[in-house]
């Protein structure tokens, strides 16, 4: 999906929040760590079935890692997929079943004056830390280094 379209989806989440920004960025994140549990997950399936082979083998490493990445999903309390917008004034994350979607409800939603980025570059993702500096609360978000994602869109907006 088009960058402009994840944006037209933020600004009408912000608009129905009563709140009409204009987007400068938007891109699809996950929790961190989803992308390494799928891998643990999917060499744990791989592991326990390799004396089968074949189908069988196949069917328990994709079922391993789907396990993975749902399991550790659920335990960070953040949803599988997310939306995430940056406005001149806020950084505003939307729970989103896939990205050609309208955004679902609102996750977090930070003053930009209050918050320090961190970005931890990885093998195949990037780690963004979004921590408000008055309390010290942290979100922990991965975005996918595959362009049509546009996380990388959102993080060059936050570090300029």
């Amino acid at each position: 999906m088009s960058e402009e379209r994840m944006v037209g989806i933020a600004e009408k989440a912000l608009v129905d929040l009563g709140v009409p920004e204009t987007v400068e960025a938007a891109g699809q994140f996950l929790p961190r760590g989803h992308t390494g549990s799928m891998f643990a997950g999917g060499f744990l399936g791989d592991g326990l079935t390799d004396m089968a082979g074949g189908l069988v083998n196949s069917a328990a490493t994709v079922g391993g890692a789907l396990a993975g990445a749902h399991i550790h999903d659920a335990a960070s309390g953040l949803p599988d997929q997310m939306l995430v917008g940056v406005t001149s004034t806020h950084v505003c994350g939307w729970a989103q079943a896939h990205r050609n979607t309208d955004a679902g409800g609102l996750v977090f939603r930070i003053p930009r004056r209050d918050l320090e980025i961190k970005v931890h570059k990885r093998v195949n993702v990037r780690v963004l830390e979004l921590i408000e500096t008055s309390s010290g609360a942290r979100i922990q978000l991965e975005g996918n280094r595959i362009p049509l994602t546009h996380s990388k869109d959102v993080i060059d907006v936050l570090r300029a």
